[in-house]
């Protein structure tokens, strides 16, 4: 039955956006079948049950990817810089490099 809940969204719940939460989902459950649980306890059961956590790519409205595949081309080479030193290193302190 939840799983049936969690389908319909959470706008559908009274939510502004369709991201759920665990601490919405922890509500919902409280609402739906009056049980109490945790946060954690939210997250387990729907890990028991197959559930995985997943964050939504976040990317602005306005963005223009023909503009950021342009500046990647262009402009991060001369930002980002060589990859490799000029001289080779050595990541200890008291031993020379072993090149």
């Amino acid at each position: 039955m939840l799983e049936r809940e969690l389908a319909k969204g959470p706008a559908a719940h009274g939510w502004p956006d369709q991201t759920w939460t665990l601490s919405r989902i922890k509500t919902l459950i409280g609402r739906r079948f009056h049980k109490s649980y945790t946060v954690q306890g939210v997250a387990a059961l729907l890990k028991r049950h197959g559930w995985s956590c997943q964050v939504p790519a976040r990317r602005a409205i306005e963005r223009d990817e023909n503009v950021v595949a342009g500046w990647m081309k262009e402009t991060w080479p001369q930002v980002e810089g060589p990859w490799r030193r000029s001289t080779p290193g050595s990541s200890s302190r008291t031993k020379p490099d072993s090149r």
